[in-house]
Order: C-alpha cells, then sequence, then structure tokens
C-alpha cells in the first residue's frame, strides 16, 4: 500500500459527522475502502453487497457495527431496485446526506462488437445505469425535503471510468455505461446545484481490486496495461476513495459537475 493512505490525518478537517451516506458496491474494493473511509470521517453509512455476505458483516462490525455501518444485500438490476435501497437506507437513518454510486460490472472477457450478446449489452447497462437512475431520482427526491445547513443540502458522487471517456475495444457495453454516467453528471450538476445538491464523478484508471486481479495476473495483459500508466502502477483503493470522500466535503463546496480523473498519470484523449 502507498505511504499515508490508510488513515486519515487528524489534522485535516475533512469530516462528515451528523451525515448519512448510501454507498452502492461497498463490501470490496473500492467500495469497502470508501466505507471504511466515511465511517473514519464521522458518518453513518448504509452499504449495499450483492452476495459478499461474509466480508459485508465483517466490515459492518469493524466500522461501529450496524447502528453505524449497515450492511445490505440488494440487487441492483432496475430502476426500482435503486429506489427501493435508498428507502432501506432512508429507514434505517432517516434521511441521505451523500450518495455514492459505485457498483457496477465489467465483464473480463474481450468482446467484439459484431458477436456481443444482447443479453450482456443489457444486463451491463441494466446494472451499471438503470439501477442508478433509480438512485439518483429517490436520493435527490429525499434530499430535496431535507432542510438546508449550509452551503449544500446534499452530495452526489458517480464512478465512471477513464473508459467512459476514451473508450475500450472489446468492453463496449462498459465503456458506454461509464461514458453516461459522464454526461449524467454534467446534468444533474447542472440542474441540482442551485438547489444545494452537488454532483461530481470520479474516474479511475486501473485499480487493484477483485474485479481486475485476472487482468493484472495475466503477465502479457499487465505488462501492457503497466505501459500506459505513467506511474508504473495500479491504483491502490484508498487513492480512490480519498477524492470520493474529498468531494463529499466542505472543502470541496465550490465543484459540482467535475470529473475527476484518478488513473496514475494515465493518457485519457487521443
Amino acid at each position: 500500500m502507498p505511504e499515508n493512505i490508510s488513515k486519515l490525518d487528524p489534522g485535516v478537517p475533512l469530516s462528515l459527522h451528523n451525515k448519512v451516506a448510501l454507498i452502492t458496491g461497498g463490501s470490496r474494493g473500492i467500495g469497502a475502502a470508501t466505507v471504511r473511509l466515511f465511517h473514519q470521517a464521522g458518518a453513518k453509512v448504509a452499504f449495499s453487497y450483492q452476495s459478499a455476505a461474509s466480508q459485508a458483516n465483517e466490515l459492518a462490525a469493524a466500522c461501529g457495527g450496524p447502528a453505524q455501518t449497515l450492511p445490505i444485500q440488494h440487487n441492483l438490476n432496475t430502476p426500482e431496485d435503486g429506489q427501493s435501497l435508498v428507502a432501506a437506507t432512508i429507514e434505517a437513518f432517516g434521511r441521505i446526506d451523500c450518495l455514492i454510486v459505485n457498483h457496477g460490472i465489467w465483464p473480463s472477457h474481450d468482446q467484439p462488437i459484431n458477436t456481443m450478446p444482447t443479453e450482456q449489452w443489457r444486463k451491463t447497462l441494466a446494472i451499471n445505469l438503470d439501477s442508478s437512475f433509480g438512485l439518483i431520482q429517490a436520493a435527490t427526491a429525499q434530499m430535496l425535503k431535507q432542510p438546508q445547513t449550509g452551503a449544500t443540502r446534499g452530495h452526489i458522487v458517480l464512478i465512471s471510468s477513464t473508459a467512459g471517456q476514451r473508450g475500450e475495444a472489446l468492453h463496449a457495453d462498459y465503456a458506454a455505461s461509464k461514458g453516461a454516467l459522464i454526461s449524467l453528471t454534467k446534468s444533474l450538476s447542472s440542474e441540482l446545484i442551485a438547489q444545494g445538491i452537488s454532483c461530481n464523478c470520479v474516474a479511475p484508471g486501473w485499480v487493484a481490486t477483485e474485479m481486475s486481479s485476472e487482468v493484472l495476473k495475466h503477465p502479457d495483459r499487465s505488462k501492457t496495461i503497466l505501459s500506459t500508466i505513467p506511474l508504473g502502477r495500479p491504483g491502490h483503493v484508498n487513492e480512490i476513495a480519498g477524492p470520493i470522500l474529498f468531494l463529499c466535503t466542505p472543502l470541496a463546496g465550490f465543484i459540482s459537475g467535475e470529473i475527476l480523473n484518478v488513473n496514475g498519470g494515465a493518457v485519457l484523449a487521443g
């Protein structure tokens, strides 16, 4: 792990005391790191997971138990799934101040567009985009009901990818879904910031997670990937969670509609 990113520096005021956050895909990888960091910052956290019950429960126990950090087993395939997850969060904690849309799938096999099954396309878009719409719609409705304290009423952070900006050959379904989240970020910011809700996007490059492990373990593919990253390594999950947390604090109060690239210097155009 890179040095000095395992915990918050107590001298830096990244506080979310008395705030409630919903983090999707929170049991592993970037999501789990974000859950830990938001808990350290003082937030109550609800997080979703699909099947990793043991990991989810261990994470919740390490972060104060369900009164502080609540794991919710929940599929996210439709807008209605997203809406019901927000409802469960509000039932547990009474409000929602930060929505982190982190869940998603990346089919790891290469799939040319001319042979991509319709089922694969629809599944990727349903999980990565359709359920995100339901989450955002329901969370926004709740945030607008809540009294505004300070400069903002709420924060939405969507997790996209470098693939959403420059595309990814043989993974058009994933790139399309992540590109849509970038456009959605800009639309939401234009619509909501005057009402006190900021919306930003974090776009990671290659990060060492369970989802990417098989590819990064492959000698030839890993060598090709690392050659595109000037820093020479994949990111650590805490290096993504940190920017997510920052965007939900008062220090980011004048930032909305931004696509924050966290990619080790990787070139995003051309």
